[in-house]
């Protein structure tokens, strides 16, 4: 979608200059031979021309900057949620949490509900619970506001994006 409104609006810039050569040409045309009285109609609209083909080139110059600046923010969030992955992880190996509890615990920090995590699962909601206090206990949290707290103190703690920075 996003690709498609950049094309939409190169399109459109690329009509509004077509505008402005097709306005030129003509003030061009009608433009009095030495001698010959200014039109002020001709002089307006020579004006006109030019502040569109410069308003024209001022939105292509802003598009280009906020679709850099844009893939720019893409990719520190990638970094960020990279990174925030890895944390995750870390927590869950430090922690020693089986492969199945640190499936849970995934689920549980996205903020589904015990039965949900049963259905993805496949498993009881006992089997989940079981899960869940098992990582509890392994975290030292009394449950998963405590959990995502942990996590979330970490993260803010630690500044993400150090390795774009270096590489921006």
């Amino acid at each position: 979608m996003k690709e498609r409104g950049t094309i939409f609006l190169a399109v459109l810039m690329l009509v509004q200059i077509g505008c402005s050569a097709f306005f030129m040409l003509d003030v061009i045309a009608e433009w009095p031979v030495l001698g010959q009285v200014l039109d002020p109609n001709l002089v307006v609209e020579a004006v006109a021309s030019a502040v569109l083909l410069a308003g024209t080139v001022a939105e292509w110059k802003f598009l280009t900057m906020l679709l850099q600046r844009q893939a720019r923010a893409e990719r520190a969030l990638n970094v960020a949620a990279g990174e925030l992955h890895e944390l995750i992880e870390k927590y869950f190996h430090d922690w020693g949490l089986t492969p199945s509890e640190a499936d849970v615990a995934m689920f549980a920090l996205k903020g589904y509900s015990i039965p949900e995590i049963a259905g993805f699962r496949g498993s009881r909601e006992g089997t989940i619970k079981s899960h869940l206090n098992g990582i509890y206990r392994k975290a030292g949290v009394g449950g998963r506001a405590q959990l995502l707290s942990l996590l979330m103190e970490d993260l803010m703690a630690a500044p993400l994006g150090e390795g774009e920075r270096a590489a921006g």
